[in-house]
């Protein structure tokens, strides 16, 4: 249920289960967190992380979330994994982004939406705490208020919303998603693993 495409350097990881609206078990995190072990180790220098169909992730299967998952540390393991790559990293955003989804998305350094996306995070709501590293990550790309907006309120945000706040940097048709995020990659493929690390390394 994740599938991984290797070509010149490009890491494309793709969550695939669709009929669930690719909701995450502890098995698909635990394959994403070896995947993005291997690019760190394998010199990738940009991997790209999607979702097939109209969701991007609704977050935590339900039935593993109430056995426990949606508390696990594989989350934080994993956007902490995502964060300290040395290269590119770009979450495609297929659709709606929820839950705790949220936190690989957060961790990437770009966001490119299709334009019917949403983006909700409803700890309050489910009694639950954000992953640790979130709220911070969230606070950096849109401000407090709109944290709290999203994860105090329960807000759905729109693509348009999103992209005003930072919380993505471009908006893409779904036909257009692949290319767009192609080009945002090119000067990295282009470039060696090293350089990529070192420039990535300067911005912090």
């Amino acid at each position: 249920m994740i599938e991984l495409n290797i070509t010149d350097g490009l890491w494309t990881v793709t969550i695939d289960r669709p009929d669930k609206a690719n909701s995450l078990t502890g098995a698909m995190l635990e394959d994403l967190a070896t995947i993005v072990g291997r690019a760190g180790a394998e010199g990738a220098r940009a991997l790209v992380l999607t979702g097939r169909g109209k969701v991007f992730s609704a977050g935590a299967d339900l039935d593993e979330a109430r056995a426990g998952l949606a508390t696990s540390p594989v989350w934080e393991r994993l956007s902490g994994a995502i964060a300290g790559l040395p290269c590119l990293t770009i979450a495609a955003l297929n659709g709606t982004l929820a839950g705790g989804a949220f936190g690989m998305a957060l961790a990437c350094d770009l966001r490119i939406a299709v334009p019917a996306a949403k983006f909700f995070y409803p700890v309050m709501k489910l009694g639950f705490l954000p992953q640790p590293s979130d709220p911070g990550r969230l606070v950096r790309l849109v401000g407090p208020a709109r944290a709290k907006l999203i994860l105090m309120s329960g807000l759905k945000a729109t693509a348009e919303e999103a992209l005003a706040w930072g919380l993505v940097d471009r908006i893409a048709a779904p036909e257009d998603l692949e290319a767009t995020t192609g080009a945002l990659a090119s000067d990295a493929l282009g470039a060696t693993a090293d350089h990529v690390a070192a420039i990535k390394g300067m911005i912090g």
